[in-house]
């Protein structure tokens, strides 16, 4: 695999066309990058937004289930499964970094899988910056 993995928030933003949260450049490197080599998108994510729409925290356009189908079928949009090298790699990764579980998984994934993580988050960013995980601000 390569290409890039958005990270759970990138994903949501991007799926729900909130121009709002991802500037017009943002939209347009991440719609290069979907053309070019794709844009993947781990089951953390599915997991983390599904937790997300029960806690309440996050509204979609539709209900979860259909949210889903519907982000995960366009075209240049993949799928990357956790696996179980994923896994012990999140137990793994150098550096001193947060314990959030979904955020080491995607960084894990990143990793093994040779992708670039497309993510806001500043504690990823800032890991990145140790040269563990290449990372595309949006």
């Amino acid at each position: 695999m390569s290409g890039w993995l958005l990270d759970t928030h990138v994903w949501l933003w991007y799926a729900e066309g909130m121009t709002d949260q991802l500037k017009p450049t943002a939209i347009k490197k991440l719609d290069s990058a979907r053309r070019a080599e794709g844009l993947w998108i781990s089951a953390i994510s599915v997991w983390e937004i599904g937790m997300q729409v029960a806690r309440g925290r996050v509204q979609l356009s539709v209900p979860l289930n259909n949210w889903v189908e519907r982000a995960l079928s366009g075209p240049g949009i993949y799928f990357a499964p956790l696996n179980a090298v994923a896994a012990a790699e999140s137990t793994l990764l150098p550096g001193a970094l947060h314990g959030d579980p979904a955020d080491r998984f995607l960084i894990a994934t990143a990793r093994t899988q040779d992708m670039t993580l497309a993510t806001r988050d500043r504690n990823i960013v800032k890991y990145s910056k140790l040269g563990f995980v290449r990372v595309m601000k949006v």
